[in-house]
């Protein structure tokens, strides 16, 4: 038996599994390739099991999104490691061998991504994830290659092995042992930051989170989630969420209370260009998070929650009042 699943979470994915597949079967011979199904009705899962009937479909019986959905679908698959990655994702030859090396010689670490490309622009990293990924003290996420929307042309700038504090949800390798026990992703994201509030739990408990960038992948973007209000308000009301569970208490709330005027701010800036959807999806993600507060506090209660989470202590004034526009100039 192989020690690697490489584990498709689909959705009504079939012109994606038709494009991708293959590739992956090709340049993945460590691994076993199981796709999970969250209840499509597009065909994908009647014709996944046409054309490749040697290979393992979990049928789920909804829409679980990302985080659920990986959970139902990995409890039953014993293997040492996970990989998982979205259907909109081209993978090269011999992407999984520098991961697996790493894994085998840093006991401590938990989770690894490749670099992630842009597939329609491929000198360039993508938006979801780039070179690894990391946060502020106020949980705004960037990366190496990707800061807001600036992107970076991959120029080798940033090959190497380096640690990263989350690894993005479009492509990750994680130790399974580990993975469960974390409890898995958190549920209540449904989909959009779980990876990173994964990570972030990671770290907690003194797992290291690496980027490879001897191996690269080249990902579409969007494709499973494009931009919308729904995409608005999973974003704000999980962002939210990670910070009350994982950021220490004595911090808590001068650093959710800066968020909550950060959004407000966005939702203002949607409100003027008429995208009131978008201002109205923020308003209700405040929401939800204030009728979930309580019972978010009870979650990692017992466990500690470190302080040396962030990489810089805010990246909006790196970025807009320095100026620091690429990864490299907030070294300086």
């Amino acid at each position: 038996m192989k020690s690697i699943a490489i584990v498709l979470l689909n959705f009504n994915g079939i012109k994606l599994l038709k494009e991708f597949l293959n590739d992956l079967i090709t340049n993945s011979p460590e691994a076993d390739i199981i796709l999970v199904d969250n209840n499509s009705n597009d065909n994908s899962v009647k014709w996944f099991k046409e054309t490749h009937p040697n290979l393992q479909c979990i049928e789920l019986t909804k829409n679980f999104g990302y985080a659920k959905g990986y959970n139902e679908g990995l409890k039953n698959l014993k293997y040492e490691y996970y990989g998982l990655l979205n259907t909109d994702v081209r993978v090269t030859k011999n992407w999984i061998l520098p991961l697996i090396e790493n894994f085998k010689i840093n006991p401590d670490v938990a989770i690894i991504q490749p670099h992630i490309l842009n597939q329609n622009k491929p000198n360039h990293f993508e938006y979801a994830g780039a070179a690894g990924g990391y946060i502020d003290k106020y949980g705004i996420p960037f990366c190496r290659g990707r800061i807001f929307n600036k992107i970076e042309e991959d120029e080798g700038q940033y090959d190497g092995i380096k640690e990263v504090f989350w690894a993005s949800g479009a492509c990750f390798l994680i130790r399974s042992k580990v993975f469960w026990r974390l409890g898995g992703f958190d549920n209540d994201f449904f989909a959009h930051q779980e990876e990173i509030d994964l990570c972030w739990r990671a770290h907690n408990l003194n797992y290291r989170a690496l980027a490879i960038g001897s191996s690269k992948i080249y990902h579409i973007g969007g494709s499973t989630l494009p931009i919308s209000p729904k995409k608005t308000y999973l974003n704000h009301r999980n962002s939210l969420i990670m910070i009350v569970k994982n950021v220490p208490n004595k911090n808590l709330y001068s650093i959710l209370f800066f968020r909550l005027i950060l959004d407000g701010f966005i939702g203002l800036l949607f409100f003027l260009r008429l995208k009131f959807s978008f201002t109205w999806a923020i308003i209700r993600a405040h929401y939800a998070l204030f009728k979930m507060f309580k019972y978010l506090k009870t979650k990692n209660i017992d466990e500690i929650k470190r302080n040396d989470y962030y990489f810089v202590k805010n990246i909006l004034k790196e970025y807009f009042l320095k100026r620091k526009r690429y990864f490299t100039d907030l070294n300086k």
